[in-house]
């Protein structure tokens, strides 16, 4: 198995200095550099000839903040996936991380074991949810939900509504693949297909979407 390329940036050393000890006894894990800012951050990622696959990134930093280096990466490295952790962690900042561009949003206050765990299903599905965020994520969509327009000539199809139930349900294309019987490259198709019809940039947009549209029921999410 391919190791697992992270980067991490947080404004508190010690922090940044145990994140990196404890990761790289992980197996499959492997941290290429630590970065003291937003600032640092994209130093670094413009002299490096590898990026890394998942960032951990604090959401408060001087200069450059978590949120304007989420902005940052997405416009420049959309490939890298992103995971807050923070200590001025809310709920409230849930659909604003998410619609920026965040794969997860998670307490500094987790277990090691958990964060690792969060890190192997961000880099697999691209999005992780803790089970606190689903009730949030309820209160944030249930009251702005469209009426389905019945009529809408981007309508998804059968397979491509199968193929948005598993996303849901955090599967990877090859797991996908083998529960509809075709091939890794065809779930490809139908995930470019789904972002094209319902507007959405990430995963955590098709999620919503399908929430939003009743597609699937956010009880049914696979934590």
């Amino acid at each position: 198995m391919k190791d697992i390329l992270i980067a991490i940036t947080d404004d508190d050393n010690l922090i940044a200095q145990l994140l990196e000890s404890y990761l790289s006894t992980c197996p499959n894990l492997k941290v290429l550099f630590t970065a003291n800012s937003g600032l640092d951050l994209i130093e670094k990622l413009k002299t490096t000839t590898t990026l890394p696959d998942i960032l951990l990134l604090d959401l408060k930093m001087e200069g450059m903040d978590g949120v304007e280096t989420t902005q940052y990466i997405k416009a420049n490295h959309p490939e890298i996936k992103i995971i807050v952790i923070s200590s001025h962690y809310q709920n409230s900042f849930l659909g604003f991380l998410f619609k920026t561009g965040a794969s997860a949003f998670v307490p500094k206050g987790i277990s090691p074991v958990l964060l690792k765990e969060i890190i192997t299903r961000v880099h697999e599905t691209g999005i992780y949810f803790m089970d606190d965020q689903i009730d949030s994520m309820r209160e944030q969509i249930s009251s702005k939900s469209p009426k389905p327009d019945l009529n809408d000539e981007n309508d998804l199809s059968e397979r491509e509504i199968d193929v948005l139930k598993l996303i849901c349900m955090q599967k990877t294309a090859k797991e996908i693949g083998e529960t509809l019987f075709i091939t890794t490259r065809t779930v490809e198709g139908h995930k470019n297909n789904l972002f094209a019809k319902t507007g959405a940039k990430n995963i955590a947009g098709l999620v919503i979407y399908a929430v939003q549209h009743n597609i699937i029921n956010i009880h049914d999410l696979n934590l």
